[in-house]
């Protein structure tokens, strides 16, 4: 066989593309939790929290927006 004809095996999953989604959660809950312990993890206030959340909705219409006609020329 030449190197052209070398068929490709599949490649195995190696780290958190082998383990089930219940211990990616458990190793993520782990690192969430040591975070917080050691004074490092953010802690979203109220105003960055709603900031975030005004930013992130005006972020998922955006295509819908420029993809569509406005409504404003049909009325």
């Amino acid at each position: 066989m030449q190197n052209s004809e070398k068929r490709e095996e599949p490649k195995s999953k190696r780290g958190f593309a082998a383990m089930t989604a219940e211990r990616q959660r458990e190793i993520a809950s782990q690192g969430g939790r040591a975070a917080h312990e050691q004074g490092v993890a953010h802690e979203w206030s109220k105003d960055e929290a709603r900031a975030a959340g005004k930013k992130g909705g005006q972020a998922s219409g955006f295509r819908r927006r420029i993809s569509s006609p406005s409504l404003d020329v049909l009325l």
